[in-house]
């Protein structure tokens, strides 16, 4: 594929998992490097994204793990947690991947994750979430 090709069908992944939100992020990257924008949308979504081994909702509870796991990236969450909902995952679902996080990350990043979670079901009228075990 053409770099242009590859930017097209990523954008066309985008659209899928991320919807606006996505569209959002490479827009704002527009005036200071729009290169790394044609990046995340040509590799990440249109290369890493489309790979046909792990189901949209599959690569959404390991990037939410790993976004987690990271710390310091609230916007980066936001946008997947908003994903992972457009791609089939339950609300209940995200906020058990959060929790279990707090074992191997540990419960600061845990809770910061599940504040901004907290933010995006608010906004989507999720809330109140009842997982108690």
């Amino acid at each position: 594929m053409t770099r242009e090709e590859r930017y097209e069908h990523g954008m066309k992944v985008l659209e899928q998992v991320d919807g606006e939100a996505g569209q959002r992020i490479v827009n704002s990257l527009a005036d200071t490097s729009p290169e790394l924008g044609h990046q995340v949308v040509a590799w990440a979504f249109g290369d890493m994204y489309a790979r046909p081994e792990l189901p949209p909702r599959d690569r959404q509870l390991v990037t939410l793990g790993v976004l987690a796991a990271l710390g310091g990236c609230e916007i980066e969450l936001e946008v997947h947690i908003n994903a992972a909902l457009n791609v089939g995952l339950a609300p209940t679902e995200i906020a058990e991947a959060l929790l279990h996080s707090a074992v191997y990350c540990g419960i600061p990043r845990s809770i910061n994750a599940t504040l901004v979670a907290k933010k995006v079901f608010a906004e989507r009228g999720l809330l109140p979430i009842t997982n108690v075990a």
